[in-house]
């Protein structure tokens, strides 16, 4: 397995809206596994391809604290089941360093192809939930900077873009 580069905001890739995965084959699984390397060293909860560069439909997932619970959704589409709005502390991998309340649906229905290719359906709600949502985000080209203020927004680009130069 490969850890991949995770690219940061304001990368323009992450704006790439990804494109659905035409077959679960011995590739896709290949990223998959190297998301979740990548995911784990992280450290993080939650991985879309388009946050590595890769402009397909996939996010892997473990909000579990031993990494014993490993989630893998290709092609994912999900549905609020309530208009109940939760808030929750949200970072992000491409983000680094930045936390910021967001609120988005409690309750959420997802359908998503698995690992081998089954399609499935489960009932999300709380931390998983915010998950879906944030990695789904991801694969339409957003991050979760987009739900805050231009000003919070510019502020959280301009450090970044300060660390990426001091870095270089």
């Amino acid at each position: 397995m490969t850890i991949l580069t995770i690219l940061e905001y304001p990368d323009s890739r992450l704006r790439t809206i990804a494109k659905a995965v035409e077959r679960v084959d011995e590739t896709i699984r290949r990223l998959v596994d190297d998301m979740f390397e990548t995911m784990y060293a992280a450290p993080g909860i939650g991985l879309a391809a388009t946050q590595v560069g890769v402009h397909q439909r996939v996010v892997v997932m473990d909000l579990s604290e031993d990494q014993t619970e490993p989630r893998v959704y290709i092609n994912p589409e999900f549905e609020p089941l309530t208009d109940e709005l939760g808030q929750y502390r949200e970072g992000c991998l491409s983000v680094p360093g930045f936390f910021e309340d967001i609120k988005r649906p409690q309750r959420v229905k997802v359908r998503a192809l698995g690992r081998d290719g089954e399609p499935f359906e489960e009932l999300a709600e709380g931390l998983l939930a915010v998950c879906i949502q944030h990695e789904c985000d991801h694969l339409n080209g957003k991050l979760f900077v987009d739900y805050l203020s231009g000003l919070k927004r510019g502020r959280i680009k301009k450090k970044l873009e300060k660390q990426h130069r001091q870095r270089a």
